[in-house]
């Protein structure tokens, strides 16, 4: 009896071993997978900077090819990060050109925080800009238990431009300046003399800085039609900017939850426009004074009112 179940288990483990070889060989009536994945095209020229750039070379081709198929298919970093411009664009802009800077810069600021006001890396470099804590200090921000200005969105911004600035005395091409932030000056610096070469695009670079120079831009141009690159976007979906008022403070403030409830705002609504208060006082040193937002609350609400749009590119129905 014995060799005969055998027998059978032997029989039915190769009819049901040709039985799943048949069926893995079979065409299946629909694909495994449903998603649709396309290759981004772009242009082979774009203008960054003020400047065009030949990206038909083989090498910065393929470089802004990785960098644009990673920016599309990160969908929802990059959709936040359109939705965040349209609240967060229109205050860095007139500080860039009012100091000089080209406003390309901004998609570097989309690159370093995704336009998050309270970004934090694992490295404590803080804020939309992303200053480290000496950084932030040497070009002018007050970072100390109280108050953090690497997350002042007017203050970090313009110390931003300074840096930039900085940078370009010693290199003359706003791409280096670009690659400096991310890899610091010496870095490039050192590169340039050793290489030859005047643009950081044409150097050997880390490959965090070589990406890093690429994603910028990237940045710019999926921001520039976000529909062509896959992201549908209606006016109601951008994040709505909100209006405030100024309140300028000359003396210590002991107890800030206090202080917002006289201003009609609670401590949360404070510390979301002004994430440079990092404690629940607020020290004024003699002939110091700060500047805090008070924000309007009868423009809090997505209450079906139209507010503005920054770049009508972005959305469906502008």
């Amino acid at each position: 009896m014995k060799p005969l179940l055998t027998t059978l288990c032997l029989v039915l483990s190769v009819l049901v071993f040709q039985s799943l070889k048949v069926q893995r060989n079979l065409k299946p009536d629909m694909p495994m997978m449903l998603s649709y994945v396309s290759t981004p095209r772009f242009a082979h020229q774009m203008e960054v900077y003020g400047q065009q750039v030949d990206l038909s070379r083989y090498d910065r081709y393929e470089r802004f090819d990785r960098e644009m198929t990673n920016m599309c298919y990160m969908h929802t970093t990059t959709m936040l990060i359109i939705k965040r411009a349209n609240r967060i664009f229109p205050l860095i802009e007139p500080i860039l050109r009012e100091e000089g800077v080209p406003e390309d810069f901004k998609y570097l600021c989309c690159i370093e925080s995704n336009l998050d006001p309270r970004a934090l890396s694992v490295v404590k470099a803080a804020g939309l800009w992303q200053f480290m804590k000496e950084t932030g200090k040497r070009y002018g921000l007050q970072i100390d238990s109280e108050v953090d200005e690497r997350y002042n969105l007017e203050k970090s911004t313009h110390a931003a431009c300074q840096y930039f600035k900085e940078a370009y005395e010693k290199y003359h091409d706003w791409h280096s300046v670009a690659a400096s932030y991310n890899a610091g000056q010496n870095g490039i610096s050192r590169r340039t003399e050793e290489q030859q070469q005047t643009c950081a695009l044409d150097m050997l670079v880390p490959e965090e800085t070589s990406r890093y120079m690429f994603r910028i831009m990237a940045m710019k141009e999926v921001m520039r039609d976000p529909y062509h690159y896959g992201f549908v976007l209606y006016s109601d979906q951008l994040f709505r900017p909100i209006a405030t008022r100024a309140i300028t403070v000359k003396t210590t403030i002991p107890d800030l939850t206090e202080w917002a409830a006289k201003q009609g705002i609670s401590y949360y609504h404070l510390k979301e426009f002004n994430p440079w208060l990092r404690t629940n006082r607020l020290t004024v040193r003699a002939g110091h004074t700060y500047t805090i937002l008070i924000p309007d609350t009868d423009q809090m609400k997505y209450d079906g009112t139209t507010y503005p749009v920054h770049c009508s590119d972005w959305v469906m129905d502008h």
